[in-house]
């Protein structure tokens, strides 16, 4: 199993309760790939929940199941109830999406400092590297 970031990869879902998320395919027209499709199975990726029309939302780390039709929330970093507990679902159409947690990112600052997870270390690593 390889962590996998991809673009694009959004699929809806109606599941509630904190298990894992069926997936219900992508919404025909909108240009968007599936789970299976950008990420693959048994691989984890950053994911985003959001319930249409609610406040109610969550980041995470997921793992596609080997069908492809259920995301699982393997770790979850960060939702609406402000803790990392998976949220309760309730009733209506969600959102499920890859993402890139900004807490998980390493990046420049505008004077080309690196901030993030291991900033300096991780600009002098790859300074090596190369």
């Amino acid at each position: 199993m390889a962590l996998v970031i991809n673009d694009r990869v959004k699929e809806t879902s109606t599941t509630t309760g904190t298990g894992a998320i069926a997936l219900g395919g992508i919404v025909a027209g909108e240009g968007f790939i599936t789970f299976a499709t950008g990420i693959g199975n048994s691989n984890t990726t950053y994911y985003a929940i959001h319930n249409q029309g609610t406040a109610e939302w969550e980041v995470g780390l997921g793992t596609l199941d080997g069908t492809s039709a259920n995301l699982a929330r393997t770790t979850v970093l960060d939702n609406s109830d402000g803790n990392t507990s998976a949220i309760t679902l309730g009733v209506g159409t969600k959102d499920v999406f890859c993402t890139l947690p900004a807490d998980k990112a390493v990046y420049l600052d505008s004077s080309g400092d690196p901030v993030g997870a291991a900033s300096a270390g991780f600009a002098l690593a790859m300074a090596v590297a190369l």
